[in-house]
């Protein structure tokens, strides 16, 4: 059975919506009937026990799985119809780092500014890599990085894209507690400026507004 959270509220006109969505994995099914909308300026947290579906439903969010049954829309239309659109507006975080590894992070930032059509001068790459503390490392090979460093490196990413929807499975791996905080700050902001973020995480957050779906 999935809920909203008791404080969170379904607004009539959504922009993100799942419709009677069912999901089966090999022979279990995860949810079925799951329906929800999140506007711009709303940030959703899922959250539920290991196994109940959370990523899976994140992948049907960004079109990376079809549902058994149901349809998520933006703005109206299935993602499905038009897929470039919808992917052109998303950035999706999951569990990988998703980085080039024998590349450095301003490559990386740079690579994926091309493969996104963003434009991204070098200043500012190297501005946004800095924000995150990265000052002395964007010239270093991603290899080279720790698991918190290439967090950084995501995050770094998260803005250069310029999309309007941020879907993110479990974004606060790996990261020590000051980023923890730069990262709900870099949400927050997100939001402040109409954007639409979905999580996961294990942990509590601290985060403004923020409404809950329970798996």
């Amino acid at each position: 059975m999935t809920t909203l959270h008791p404080h969170s509220s379904l607004l009539s006109v959504s922009l993100l919506e799942a419709r009677e969505l069912t999901c089966i994995r090999g022979q279990r099914e995860l949810f079925q009937g799951l329906s929800f909308g999140i506007s711009g300026g709303e940030c959703l947290h899922v959250c539920g026990e290991n196994g109940v579906g959370k990523t899976s439903l994140l992948r049907l969010l960004s079109g990376l799985s079809r549902p058994e049954m149901g349809e998520v829309l933006w703005g109206g239309k299935s993602i499905v119809s038009d897929s470039a659109s919808y992917r052109h507006q998303l950035l999706y975080m999951g569990h990988r780092d998703a980085l080039k590894e024998d590349l450095t992070s301003l490559e990386n930032l740079e690579m994926y500014a091309v493969l996104d059509d963003v434009a991204l001068s070098q200043e500012n790459a190297l501005a946004t890599l800095w924000r995150f503390g990265l000052r002395g490392r964007e010239d270093l090979p991603v290899s080279c990085l720790s698991a918190g460093q290439k967090r950084r490196v995501l995050m770094a990413r998260m803005i250069t894209r310029r999309a309007k929807i941020w879907i993110l499975d479990e974004p606060f791996n790996a990261l020590d507690s000051k980023a923890v905080q730069v990262l709900q700050e870099l949400i927050e902001e997100h939001v402040d400026a109409g954007g639409i973020v979905i999580l996961t995480s294990h942990q509590a957050l601290a985060i403004k507004g923020l409404k809950v779906l329970k798996l």
